[in-house]
């Protein structure tokens, strides 16, 4: 057990984080998230999850922090912003969202172990994990709120950031949660082309363009006049807490290595096994790239 009995402060939290570059970060108690446990398993018995698994498989894991690290103290939560500006697709382009662009995961995994290295005692980092329900930590924290699109939603980045979770036996000061909400704006449900939030707050993954770019099963007729190359962005792009960012941002050069976009008549010729290498960060079941040239070559259908 850490031996330190001085409880770490969110001001100097905040100053470590923003030294580190975390673009949000806050600490709660290591504390059973029972209320999104009971979500997970309503959600389960009404087949919204469809066959994802996820943090949704073990929620007697997912929604217990404190079981995660011997001791556990706090739950650090953080968040990247990975918005970048980018061109437009061209003819027999496929748009990627944005958090495929580059590593976005990579950076904060590697942010989050330095912060749990300067806070001192034992920490375990869980980014893009299934063993925690980032969200619902980062709620918490006072990193962000729900959105009616099911996203955490900062105040200055809006949704455009990637979570990860610091689980640590050092004492830190809990933040207050964010008092704010999506109020009357029903933006993004009116905006899925698939009803896929026809229940506010609740998403849908029999109807959810994302979930079908990543399904092993063959993708519904009625939905693929809608489908991309991969996931989808369209209840971020029409969320008014995400404007602004794109100014602040023009200027700003692409990561290195980021990619857009990609050639759908490139994919369809690439073999796919040497495609699934390629595109890594990307999940796609049964490692199978050959669920991307589905994917590609339905993108190209719809122009």
């Amino acid at each position: 057990m850490s031996g330190q009995d001085t409880v770490i402060g969110a001001a100097e939290l905040a100053r470590l984080g923003e030294e580190l570059g975390l673009d949000v970060v806050g600490a709660a108690p290591a504390e059973p998230y029972a209320e999104t446990e009971r979500h997970i398993a309503e959600r389960k018995a009404r087949g919204l999850f469809a066959d994802m698994r996820f943090t949704m498989a073990r929620p007697d894991v997912s929604c217990h922090p404190e079981t995660l690290l011997p001791y556990a103290r706090t739950v650090v939560s953080a968040a990247v912003c990975y918005y970048a500006p980018g061109p437009e697709p061209g003819p027999g382009e496929g748009r990627l969202p944005r958090y495929t662009w580059f590593d976005a995961y990579a950076e904060l995994r590697a942010k989050l172990d330095e912060l749990g290295r300067r806070l001192g005692g034992a920490y375990r980092v869980l980014v893009d994990a299934n063993q925690h329900v980032d969200r619902e930590g980062a709620v918490r924290a006072g990193v962000g709120f729900y959105g009616k699109n099911t996203m955490v939603i900062t105040k200055r980045h809006g949704s455009w950031v990637v979570l990860g979770t610091l689980i640590t036996d050092v004492a830190v000061e809990q933040a207050p949660r964010l008092d704010l909400d999506c109020g009357s704006c029903t933006l993004c449900i009116d905006a899925c082309p698939t009803g896929a939030l026809e229940e506010p707050g609740t998403l849908d993954a029999t109807r959810c363009l994302s979930y079908w770019t990543q399904s092993a099963q063959p993708v519904p007729d009625e939905y693929r006049e809608h489908l991309g190359v991969y996931g989808c962005d369209i209840c971020q792009d029409v969320c008014p807490w995400n404007r602004g960012i794109e100014k602040r941002r023009a200027n700003e050069p692409l990561p290195e290595g980021a990619e857009p976009f990609v050639s759908l008549v490139e994919w369809l010729e690439a073999d796919p096994d040497e495609l699934r290498r390629r595109y890594d960060r990307l999940f796609v079941p049964r490692n199978d790239g050959r669920l991307l040239q589905r994917n590609a070559a339905i993108a190209l259908e719809n122009g």
